[in-house]
């Protein structure tokens, strides 16, 4: 598990580009002998966690605004991938530059592009190995917030879980990180 306190976190209100930010600054600082942090928590103004905001969600948000039911139409007439895919290609050359990224992340709030956390995405901290992987498993997830007495203290990503599999399995020990034992 990574703790809260070593997790990217933003506060609500927060601009799309602080978010970026905040996220590639932590990125340095974390212990590079782990995974790198894959998304950002986002916390209220008490502090308390109450959304995440991955990777995917910041690119989408920063996708030119098309009319998504063009493809999955063209597809149900019949027209071939390449043909869709052709068309898809010219209208992203038509959409918004890479240039004018900056201007819009810092128009867009986290809170809007943030996905709440859910009771599944959720585990007790001393819940074993089997139950983070049923839920992550059953529920096709990257990450599973870590929860004691009804608060967020951490975040237990697939990453962390593959490595004890990993080490279980195979009976090689750990390298003791300053994550181990969280």
């Amino acid at each position: 598990m990574v703790p809260l306190s070593e997790y990217a976190t933003v506060r609500v209100g927060s601009t799309l580009y602080e978010a970026i930010l905040a996220l590639e600054q932590v990125q340095k600082e974390f212990d590079q002998a782990k995974y790198k942090h894959r998304g950002m928590l986002i916390l209220n103004d008490e502090g308390r966690v109450i959304g995440k905001l991955n990777h995917l969600d910041a690119l989408q948000a920063l996708e030119p605004e098309t009319e998504d039911d063009v493809e999955t139409t063209l597809f149900y007439y019949g027209f071939s991938k390449d043909f869709v895919r052709d068309i898809s290609r010219r209208r992203r050359m038509e959409g918004a530059p890479l240039v004018n990224l900056r201007q819009k992340a810092v128009t867009l709030k986290v809170e809007d592009l943030m996905r709440h956390t859910e009771v599944d995405e959720c585990i007790d901290y001393q819940a074993g190995l089997d139950m983070a992987i049923h839920q992550l498993t059953r529920e096709k997830l990257r990450s599973l917030l870590v929860v004691r007495d009804g608060n967020i203290i951490g975040i237990l990503r697939l990453a962390d879980v593959f490595a004890a599999v990993y080490h279980t399995m195979t009976g090689v020990p750990a390298q003791r990180g300053k994550h181990e034992g969280s």
